[in-house]
């Protein structure tokens, strides 16, 4: 991040792109949380809102990462984990945020695991059926001793 002085000579940070929220996800983000509060469906929301919001969650995040980092080197680990994470965020003192995090990562980790056997059995069946092409065609040298073989036959002949 950078500062940048404006036109009043104040200074401005600046976030590179890479630091930066997809606007499109914090838009979205924003409008469903804020159409569950609400009855009215059709709810409009500034771009300075929006730049505020997206602002708002990339501190957070930079500020939950650096605790949790500093949770993880206290334990001599290299390597930010959930509990790390937890661990985080009752320091930071949003406990709150501890039960649906932990439910969303169970929950997540039960879909991958669900994948990862859907995928070793599709793999099983592709795995068995590779063997059985490979047993109708000949090896991979075999197939051009044959035809050197040929050859010589047909150059034998003329």
């Amino acid at each position: 991040m950078a500062a940048k002085e404006n036109d009043k000579g104040l200074t401005e940070k600046v976030v590179s792109e890479a630091e930066e929220l997809p606007k499109t996800i914090v838009r979205r983000l924003v409008k469903e949380k804020l159409s569950q509060l609400s009855s009215d469906s059709d709810i409009s929301v500034l771009r300075d809102s929006l730049q505020a919001f997206s602002e708002s969650a990339r501190i957070f995040i930079h500020y939950l990462s650096a605790t949790a980092n500093d949770i993880c080197k206290e334990s001599n680990r290299q390597i930010i984990n959930a509990e790390d994470v937890f661990k985080a965020l009752e320091e930071i003192e949003f406990q709150e945020f501890i039960g649906p995090l932990r439910a969303s990562l169970e929950e997540f980790r039960q879909k991958n695991a669900a994948k990862k056997a859907a995928s070793l059995g599709s793999s099983k069946t592709k795995d068995t059926n590779e063997k059985a092409k490979r047993k109708e065609q000949p090896a991979k040298g075999e197939g051009r001793k044959k035809r050197r073989e040929v050859e010589k036959n047909d150059d034998n002949e003329v």
